[in-house]
């Protein structure tokens, strides 16, 4: 059995050393922010920052998406809220991996940690904190 194993890994190793066209070597988080940042700024384009808040508004379930370590809550066209998360969050939303929170107040605040969780596996990829939550409105 042992004999079998070994020309498998060797194998599985060589046919990882060949791979195909590479991006140039940039550390995760710069290659994350670049894309994302473009796709950020198309998200909040129209909209005016406001003074930043400690919690997130406990209304309803906004809708969200993710832009490298940033988070926008969308409330509606006219209101969305930014986050930009601590360090440990650079993986979210570029490889699969999901956000999981739990508060105790029913509400997410500056300070909170945050889980990564694959979304596949269910195994804890990382973890980092909300920070402050900026409120975009629309100009009138």
């Amino acid at each position: 059995m042992r004999s079998l194993l070994i020309p498998l890994a060797a194998m599985t190793l060589v046919g990882c050393a060949g791979s195909g066209s590479r991006t140039p070597d940039k550390p995760l988080g710069e290659q994350i922010s670049y894309d994302s940042g473009q796709k950020l700024d198309q998200a909040l384009a129209g909209l005016t920052p406001g003074k930043p808040e400690s919690c997130l508004p406990q209304t309803r379930t906004p809708s969200s998406s993710s832009y490298g370590r940033t988070i926008v809550y969308r409330y509606s066209r006219n209101l969305m809220y930014r986050n930009d998360m601590g360090p440990g969050c650079e993986r979210m939303g570029n490889s699969g991996d999901v956000m999981v929170a739990s508060t105790p107040l029913g509400r997410f605040c500056r300070g909170d940690i945050v889980r990564l969780v694959d979304r596949v596996s269910g195994f804890p990829t990382g973890s980092c904190s909300f920070g402050d939550f900026i409120p975009y409105r629309k100009a009138r």
